[in-house]
């Protein structure tokens, strides 16, 4: 019998395994794949170098007076042990903020409490969007002046600022970061809506990990993957037009650096200066020209050799979701000349393909069956020598507190990514358990994972700030400051 495959069947599938996180610098056993799990066994990854600084994480309150009492019950519940009333098959008890990360949770000084009115009408004339942009510029710049009074800005929007808050070219919460990054003030923003959600302990979780990450903290880091070289450089690429999107000629080139373990995480935003050509294409998959994507690549490695000594990393793998052309590849190689290794990764999203996870039937002669929950999470099936499908939404068993599987969110069948390297050799398993960890470094949440690897996440979320807001200064920035 012959064993090719047929037309039309897809290759064998392969189990990519949970990827673990670590917990300690110090402690290689103090490791966990869920990541709230490992908090509470083991405490945060900085837990002994953050003590040694500061005793304390205090909050700046920039916000109404009529959510006072709203803000405090939300703050007091982060200091306080809950227990989940959601996703029970997933959220373990919260411990409070002090128990989880060793540190506490204090407000800051009165110098570092501003009000702002409540209804919309009260900022002033002009047109809503402006009123809002002058009123978030007013009070930042007002704490920037007492910066050493706090570690993190919570700045409350309210609901009477809704006609204002988003409008053409104009968004509220990138405003608040752009501005925060540009003075260094990180932002933790909340809502009306924050108060009435029904579950307490999930937004606990959330805001504690938020707020211990943003005042210089790490909750936790990945663990060395296997066939993997210890000193991996990641990169994220996003673009972003400037101008008009109809007519706009330039690019804005948005990289965020990772070491191998997820740590150095900072922004590069670069104005490109070769024009893109004409076309509708053109602005629909914007690419950078050869000096550009050098330029911006050279720049991003500058920033791994600071980190890291001066030293240079062995592998260098960039992430972006549309195709690299010919040019952005062959200045890859040069601005990376001195890297042994260079992989050029798309990471498409919203595909169309769908899987079942069968079953064997238990009684002879029966045909499978489907099963109760999805595909596994971290399967992978190769499309071709260079590219595959991988699932990094899906069913998680090593994560389930209760029974023996989860799968995050409980709605739908999930799709996969399509994962095409343009550049590099070596197996498609090793850069898919890369992808299939760094779903797992958005520190701005409690879930298991993101649907996108936390590159192509937060460089996409950095070119829509820079999109809404053109006049953030071109510059390198901390992660923390766009969470």
């Amino acid at each position: 019998m012959s064993t090719s495959t047929r037309a039309g069947q897809l290759a064998p599938y392969t189990p990519l395994d949970e990827p673990l996180l670590a917990f300690s610098s110090a402690d290689a056993s103090r490791v966990d794949a869920h990541p709230l799990r490992g908090l509470v066994r083991h405490g945060p990854y900085s837990k002994n170098s953050l003590a040694s600084y500061t005793d304390s994480v205090r909050i700046a309150i920039v916000g109404p007076d009529s959510g006072k009492d709203g803000r405090r019950y939300v703050l007091q519940n982060v200091q306080n042990h809950q227990q989940p009333s959601d996703r029970k098959d997933y959220v373990p008890p919260y411990p409070g903020f002090e128990s989880l990360f060793k540190v506490l949770l204090v407000p800051a000084a009165k110098s570092a409490h501003l009000t702002w009115p409540e209804r919309l009408e009260e900022l002033g004339a002009g047109p809503p969007t402006d009123r809002v942009r002058r009123a978030i510029s007013e009070r930042m710049r007002e704490l920037a002046a007492v910066r050493d009074e706090f570690d993190v800005a919570v700045v409350h929007l309210p609901n009477g600022w809704g006609p204002g808050l988003l409008g053409a070219g104009f968004d509220a919460h990138d405003e608040l970061k752009a501005i925060g990054a540009e003075l260094a003030i990180p932002t933790q923003i909340i809502n009306d809506r924050t108060f009435d959600f029904q579950y307490p302990a999930s937004v606990s979780w959330r805001l504690a990990i938020a707020l211990y990450v943003k005042a210089g903290g790490t909750p936790w880091r990945l663990t060395p993957l296997p066939g993997t070289p210890p000193n991996s450089a990641y990169i994220g690429l996003a673009y972003a037009l400037r101008g008009d999107p109809a007519d706009a000629k330039f690019v804005t080139c948005c990289s965020q650096v990772f070491d191998a373990d997820g740590g150095g995480m900072q922004f590069v935003a670069y104005d490109a200066r070769d024009p893109l050509d004409d076309s509708d294409a053109a602005r629909r998959n914007p690419y950078l020209s050869r000096a550009d994507m050098r330029a911006v690549l050279a720049r991003s490695l500058d920033l791994y050799r600071r980190r890291n000594g001066g030293s240079i990393p062995e592998r260098v793998v960039v992430h972006k979701t549309t195709p690299f052309s010919d040019d952005e590849l062959a200045g890859a190689s040069d601005a990376l000349a001195a890297v042994q290794e260079i992989e050029c990764v798309q990471v498409i999203t919203g595909v169309k393909w769908r899987g079942v996870w069968l079953q064997e039937s238990k009684r002879e002669g029966r045909k499978s069956q489907p099963d109760g929950y999805p595909v596994h999470r971290g399967t992978m099936i190769p499309l071709s020598g260079m590219s595959a499908l991988v699932w990094v939404a899906g069913n998680a068993p090593s994560v389930a507190r209760r029974g023996s599987s989860y799968f995050q969110g409980g709605k739908s069948i999930p799709s996969p990514l399509i994962m095409t390297r343009h550049m590099g050799r070596g197996p498609l398993e090793v850069i898919a358990a890369e992808v299939l960890a760094l779903t797992k470094m958005d520190w701005n949440n409690d879930a298991l994972y993101d649907p996108v690897p936390v590159t192509i996440h937060y460089s996409r979320r950095l070119a829509r700030t820079i999109a809404t807001v053109p006049s953030l200064p071109r510059s390198v920035y901390p992660y923390r400051m766009f969470m």
